[in-house]
């Protein structure tokens, strides 16, 4: 796949409150306005693909604020790799710090699953965000949830089989993605096998039979728009673990 180096293109700036409305409800309703006005940022807009080495453009301030997009993050020990989604809303910190481990050599790969948008929280921004320092609490906040998700995903792919991991999953996507209809929950991501073998610790072909058996079993198939959910979320269905498993 080609590398993003020189196809990312700064688009103008964004009103960052206006993108993303949850932020604004930590301001009281009489400042919200101005806030509004004020927290501006430059936006970049990302093409979907491979993008290989440092990712994104960010020094100074708190990083990059995922506008619209789904992109998967991977880290690689020996060629064995670790992967989140990250998508809108996230609070992203790459650079070259991704890669400065003096004790593993860790290799990190970015692929945009889609488009992407985002907003440069750079060292400018953080100067206007000093006048709503509530904001600033919300942007911690998530980046405190991204890492609470990885706890899951961490959760995920320690069970034993490689269906049950898939199960897990599409309902932890779905807490976050998912939508209701007549006949199931939706999860609107286009994900290849290959793409969720990495997310649940597991070699294509193996994903590839374990996502037949959930089809035949009627729990999980995938669908024009993403990939539809049947039947409780697995918690309801999963035997209690004994005290001795847990260790």
């Amino acid at each position: 796949m080609p590398t993003l180096s020189h196809v990312v293109t700064a688009a103008n700036v964004c009103w960052v409150l206006r993108e993303d409305p949850e932020l604004a409800e930590a301001i009281e309703p009489a400042r919200r306005a101005q806030a509004e006005d004020a927290l501006v940022a430059r936006e970049i807009r990302i093409p979907a693909g491979a993008w290989v080495g440092r990712p994104m453009p960010i020094d100074d301030g708190i990083g990059l604020l995922v506008l619209e997009g789904v992109m998967l993050h991977r880290v690689g020990i020996d060629g064995r790799f670790g992967a989140e989604l990250v998508g809108e809303g996230d609070v992203l910190r790459p650079g070259n710090q991704d890669i400065d481990n003096p004790t593993l050599p860790l290799t990190v790969e970015w692929l945009m699953l889609e488009p992407a948008r985002a907003a440069v929280l750079d060292e400018r921004f953080v100067r206007q965000l000093a006048r709503f320092p509530q904001v600033a609490g919300k942007l911690f906040a998530r980046s405190v949830l991204r890492s609470r998700q990885l706890a899951v995903n961490m959760a995920i792919v320690h069970q034993a089989r490689v269906d049950v991991r898939l199960h897990l999953l599409f309902w932890q996507l779905a807490g976050r993605w998912g939508r209701v209809r007549a006949d199931g929950v939706v999860v609107p991501l286009r994900l290849t096998h290959t793409v969720l073998a990495d997310l649940v610790a597991a070699r294509r072909p193996t994903v590839t039979s374990a996502l037949s058996d959930l089809s035949r079993r009627g729990l999980v198939r995938a669908v024009s728009d993403g990939w539809l959910l049947s039947g409780p979320p697995p918690a309801r269905e999963m035997s209690p673990v004994s005290p001795r498993e847990r260790f």
